[in-house]
C-alpha cells in the first residue's frame, strides 16, 4: 500500500507538468494561427476553417482590401496604416460572427466565409458600409474606402476555396475599376485568362454581368 501511495505521490508533479506543457503548446498553436497585427487567422488557419464552412450551401466567400493603402502608408505613416488594418479586421470579424471565419491573407487583403441567412446582397452592402467608416482616433485627413468582391459557393459547386477566392478577387477588381465598392461574381460568366490580381490581372476579360452597390 505504501509503495502504491509513493508511486501516486510521485506521479502528481509529473502529471501537473504534462498538463502545463499541453496548455503551453495550445497557446503557442493558437498564436501561430493568428496574425500578430490584427488577431485574425493566418492564411493557413483561415483555409482550414473556410474549407469546412464551404460544405454549407449557404456559404459566401468574400474578399476585401483597403483602397489606396500604400498611399496612406506613404503619406501618413505606417502607424496610421496599422490602425486602419486593425479597425478593418475588427469590423470584419465582428460582422462575420462565430458562424463564419475571417482571415488576413497578407498586406491589406482580407478574406471571409460567412453563412448567408438573411440575403447575401444586403449583408455585404451593410458590411461594405461598416468597413468604409472613419476609424476612431484616426487622422481626419485619412480618407479611404474598402472594396469587396463576393461569390456564393452554391453558384459554383465544382470550385474549391482557391477557385472561389479567384472569382471573388476578379469581382473585387471589377468593383475597383467601376469605382464601386462592392461586386458579386457573375453567375458563371466572369472569366479571365489568368488568376486575378495576384498574377497582375492581365489578359482578356469579358464584361462582368455583376451586381454593384455604389460606394
Amino acid at each position: 500500500m505504501n509503495t502504491l501511495l509513493e508511486v501516486l505521490a510521485a506521479s502528481v508533479p509529473l502529471a501537473t507538468g504534462w498538463a502545463s506543457h499541453v496548455r503551453w503548446l495550445g497557446r503557442r498553436l493558437h498564436i501561430a494561427r493568428r496574425d500578430p497585427l490584427t488577431g485574425l487567422r493566418t492564411r493557413d488557419a483561415f483555409t482550414h476553417r473556410a474549407t469546412t464552412l464551404l460544405r454549407d450551401p449557404r456559404a459566401v466567400v468574400v474578399l476585401a482590401d483597403v483602397d489606396r493603402f500604400k498611399q496612406i502608408n506613404d503619406t501618413h505613416g505606417h502607424a496610421a496604416g496599422d490602425m486602419l488594418l486593425k479597425a478593418t479586421a475588427d469590423r470584419l470579424a465582428h460582422h462575420v460572427g462565430r458562424k463564419g471565419v475571417a482571415g488576413r491573407l497578407g498586406g491589406d487583403e482580407f478574406a471571409a466565409v460567412l453563412i448567408d441567412e438573411h440575403g447575401a446582397a444586403d449583408l455585404l452592402a451593410l458590411l461594405h458600409g461598416i468597413l468604409a467608416r472613419p476609424v476612431d482616433g484616426q487622422n481626419p485627413d485619412v480618407h479611404t474606402t474598402v472594396s469587396l468582391g463576393w461569390v456564393r459557393a452554391a453558384d459554383f459547386p465544382a470550385e474549391d476555396l482557391s477557385g472561389l477566392l479567384r472569382r471573388a478577387d476578379e469581382s473585387m477588381y471589377a468593383a475597383k475599376q467601376a469605382r464601386s465598392g462592392l461586386k458579386r461574381a457573375g453567375l458563371g460568366r466572369l472569366f479571365a485568362t489568368v488568376a486575378g490580381r495576384r498574377s497582375g490581372r492581365h489578359g482578356a476579360r469579358t464584361a462582368p454581368p455583376a451586381i454593384g452597390v455604389a460606394a
